[in-house]
């Protein structure tokens, strides 16, 4: 495996998961499903961008070059911008955001500075005060258990507005993660079939191949680097 990563939580509101990684050499790797959308700073061949990725709904191929470092900030679900959908993001439609000669970037207008690994809730928060990113209510309300609140306000026009994708979708991905951490965990095969909830070994080995880019067996072998991956809740 090439690419070394680290991660932490967060207690905003607003990010999932906080990132960082380097190459040990340059590859390719399975860029795996992934329902978040998330902002990403990249220092490669002595050039520093910062890119606002979509969520993936398939497993797709992607290089790495040698000595790169990356850093970055998902998003929980719910949260966006309102100027960029995140439908306008989905599936690699990435957007590089203009560099201020290595000291920031251009984000609506404005130049910003670059975020770090420890400064990602600040500049979060620098978002949220500007009005350039925000969350739909009625999906937060919905995964904090108000199921009401959800129906109330046509649950899926709001999910589908919020996250790029339907909550069908979004589940599968869930499911298909999970696996992946139980298979590099330890389980066997048979029981994170069972602990993750598919139908039977040929249903996840297929969601697998889409989802994720490998067999179950290819992931207990650890056959191919799969990009950034942590534990989610059942």
């Amino acid at each position: 495996m090439f690419l070394v990563f680290d991660d932490r939580t967060s207690d905003s509101p607003f990010i999932e998961r906080v990132w960082r990684c380097h190459s040990e050499r340059a590859g390719q790797f399975h860029s795996i499903a992934s329902p978040h959308w998330e902002m990403a700073v990249s220092r490669v061949r002595g050039r520093t961008f910062l890119t606002i990725r979509g969520p993936e709904t398939k497993a797709t191929l992607a290089d790495c070059p040698a000595d790169g470092e990356w850093f970055g900030i998902r998003f929980k679900l719910g949260t966006f911008m309102p100027s960029l959908p995140v439908s306008a993001l989905i599936d690699r439609n990435d957007k590089d955001m203009p560099d201020m000669a290595g000291r920031g970037f251009w984000l609506d207008g404005a130049e910003w500075e670059y975020p770090g690994f420890e400064t990602a809730e600040d500049f979060v928060s620098r978002l949220v005060k500007g009005g350039l990113i925000t969350r739909n209510q009625a999906i937060t309300e919905g995964f904090a258990g108000d199921e009401q609140a959800l129906s109330l306000r046509s649950a899926q026009r709001h999910f589908r507005h919020a996250t790029g994708m339907t909550h069908s979708t979004f589940r599968q991905i869930e499911r298909a993660r999970r696996a992946v951490q139980l298979l590099k965990d330890g389980h066997s095969i048979l029981d994170t079939v069972h602990e993750a909830g598919f139908f039977d070994q040929p249903h996840m080995t297929r969601a697998l191949k889409r989802l994720v880019g490998q067999t179950p067996a290819g992931v207990l072998r650890q056959d191919e680097q799969l990009s950034f991956l942590y534990k989610t809740d059942p």
